[in-house]
Formats: C-alpha cells, structure tokens, sequence
C-alpha cells in the first residue's frame, strides 16, 4: 500500500504524536460560543502553526467534520502533474495514518477533467499536509482524497470545481472540500491587509472569477488561490448560499516584524 510520508512534521509543526495534540488542544481551546456546524467547503491557511495554526484552529474548532474530506492545494515545488489526484494508500502524521476514500477517488477521476493520479506532485508538498492532523484530531476515522492543483486559467478550474461537485452528488454523502492558501507573500502590513481585503471581497461573495482576476491584476500572492477559485465552483453548484470570513491575520501578530508578512485567512462556505 503507498503510504505518503510527512515531509514537514518537526518543521511546520509538532513532531511526536505528543507534542502535536498539546499543540493543537491549544489552537482549538474546547470554549466555543459557537456550535460546530457543518459547511461546504472552507478556505485554511497552511503556514507554521506558531504563525498561521491559531487562524486554522478558530476555523476547524467553527466547523464538524464529515467522514470523508478533499483537501486541495497549491503546488509550491512545480514536480509532478498539473492536477495531481493522489491514488489510494493512505498518509501519514504523527497522530497516525488516514486512508485515502478509494471510491470517492474513483468518482472524482470519472466526473472531473485534468486530473491524473499523481504522487510526485506531493511528495514535498506542506500546503496539504499541514490541514491534516486537524482533521485527524477532531475525527479519527475521517478519509481523504487529496489534489495538488498547478496554475490553470479559469474555464479548467470551473470544469474541476464542476466535476467535484459532480463526483460529490453521485458519492451520495457529505464531503468537507478544504482549500488550502495563504495570502500575501512578504508584503508590508498595511499593504498585505490591503490587498489581501480585495481578495477577500471577491471570495466572500463566491466570485471564483473575480478572485482569479483581482490578484492577478493587483498582484496579490495569494498561493492557493487556483484551490480557493475551486473550492467556490464546486460549492456553488453544490447549492452554497453563504459565506463567512472567520478570522485574519498576519505573520507579523506573532513576530512583531511588520516589514515583510505573510497573511493568513480562514473562511467557511455553506
């Protein structure tokens, strides 16, 4: 069975099973005001969890989570296919192994176009690693499908989101679609903020296209925006209505150096 290895526990974040729940039990404190509930898709952030893990905990601790979960993210590294669909096996952290839903893989290869199964792609890919062990401690028995998404223009990531959709309704249960991005890259404070609020604005009210357009025109570095844009594809043909911004943030909130940041959002679609 292909089992894929972590490539950043002990980087990104805690790397014994140990040190890993302290962490999480404390970037999900059990205080919420706020009954989970369940949604369609979220928008995470996959940086260091000293940085970006108190934003992903406010979202996960916001949301339940279904019994089988796709998670996409952007490819940082460029190796392997351009939508890369890893095959069944399972991965691995250090809360253990999840399997990945082989039948809910099989659905997505046959409603969605341009996706291959693919392990190179996330051989070194942390963007969905990172999502996991919050998945696995709120659900131990959750399965995955994972997709590594390069850069496309926007007609193929509609087909995607499209076809995930179409993969969903014929799979018969819920299924949480997480996309995984970051904002702005290394920018000042005010101006990440800035930019990263004309993103927000298009994704808040689920213009996939418009989100596409504005960092490209505005040069907003939001890496997992090709995930994000379809995310609210399959979403919106999956029946969404509503959006919700839950948290922002950036680097700077936790290191104090407001020169050059990376910023981090959390949203939930439903």
């Amino acid at each position: 069975m292909l089992q894929r290895q972590p490539a950043v526990a002990g980087q990104f974040y805690p790397g014994t099973e140990t040190s890993l729940r302290t962490a999480l039990l404390q970037l999900m404190p059990d205080n919420r005001t706020v009954a989970p509930a369940p949604v369609l898709g979220v928008i995470s952030p996959h940086a260091g969890y000293v940085y970006s893990g108190g934003v992903a905990g406010r979202l996960f601790s916001r949301i339940t989570i279904p019994d089988t979960v796709l998670i996409i993210g952007p490819n940082h590294h460029g190796a392997g296919a351009a939508a890369a669909l890893y095959p069944e096996g399972e991965w691995l952290t250090p809360l253990g192994t999840t399997p990945v839903n082989g039948r809910f893989n099989s659905l997505l290869l046959k409603h969605t176009p341009y996706l291959t199964t693919d392990t190179v792609a996330h051989q070194r890919e942390h963007s969905l690693e990172v999502q996991l062990p919050f998945l696995q401690y709120l659900r131990s028995d959750v399965t995955i499908a994972a997709l590594c998404l390069g850069h496309g223009p926007y007609g193929a990531l509609c087909e995607i989101g499209r076809g995930i959709a179409a993969a969903i309704a014929e799979y018969g249960s819920e299924v949480l679609i997480v996309a995984s991005s970051d904002m702005s890259h290394y920018e000042a404070a005010p101006l990440a903020r800035q930019k990263d609020q004309l993103a927000l604005d298009r994704a808040v009210v689920l213009d996939g296209k418009g989100l596409l357009e504005v960092c490209q025109s505005n040069r907003i570095t939001m890496c997992g925006v090709m995930p994000a844009t379809v995310m609210i594809e399959a979403a919106l043909t999956g029946g969404a209505k509503q959006t919700e911004l839950i948290a922002y943030a950036t680097s700077g909130d936790v290191t104090g150096d407001n020169e050059r940041v990376v910023g981090y959002a959390a949203m939930t679609v439903w």
